[in-house]
């Protein structure tokens, strides 16, 4: 029975580690991604200026705005100042938007703005972020608790498995 508790315990590090990194990604999704996939999708240029704008207002609150996601070395895919310039520029553009914009500009526009937030592969879309920005800044952090807890797993398997 002892070896069943240390066992439980051991793995539920693994369980627990698993599920902040589901809610994190969870919580980036509703305050963030989420207004990105709906200003790609939006058919009006103030529609898509007011997603847009509340998926900034979240990253400048939680200071998404420098940095790089990576942990050992740093990759384009990674890097937030980037990502976020970027948003930055295509909420500009929406501003510059006026009663006089003919249609045609409107829609060019839009369809920059989609091509800018979403990655299209193989008939699947996918909201541009940089890997990992839901537990930014703490990705060192959490890919060592990772490291450790699947460890801990690992080794309460062992004890599961072992003779007495």
């Amino acid at each position: 029975m002892k070896r069943i508790i240390i066992t439980l315990l051991l793995i539920s590090t693994l369980v627990i580690w698993g599920g902040y990194r589901v809610v994190a990604n969870i919580i980036f999704t509703q305050n963030c991604g989420g207004y990105l996939k709906r200003a790609a999708d939006a058919n009006t240029a103030e529609l898509a200026k007011k997603e847009l704008s509340s998926a900034i207002n979240y990253i400048e609150k939680k200071n998404l705005t420098s940095g790089y996601t990576s942990i050992i070395y740093k990759t384009p895919d990674e890097d937030i100042g980037f990502w976020y310039m970027n948003l930055k520029s295509s909420l500009s553009e929406l501003q510059s938007i006026t009663p006089q914009t003919s249609q045609l500009e409107k829609s060019n526009i839009l369809l920059k703005l989609r091509q800018t937030l979403l990655d299209i592969s193989d008939n699947n879309e996918k909201v541009t972020v940089p890997d990992g920005i839901s537990i930014y800044p703490h990705n060192g952090l959490v890919c060592f608790i990772g490291v450790i807890t699947g460890l801990l797993a690992l080794i309460g398997v062992f004890i599961f498995m072992s003779e007495e």
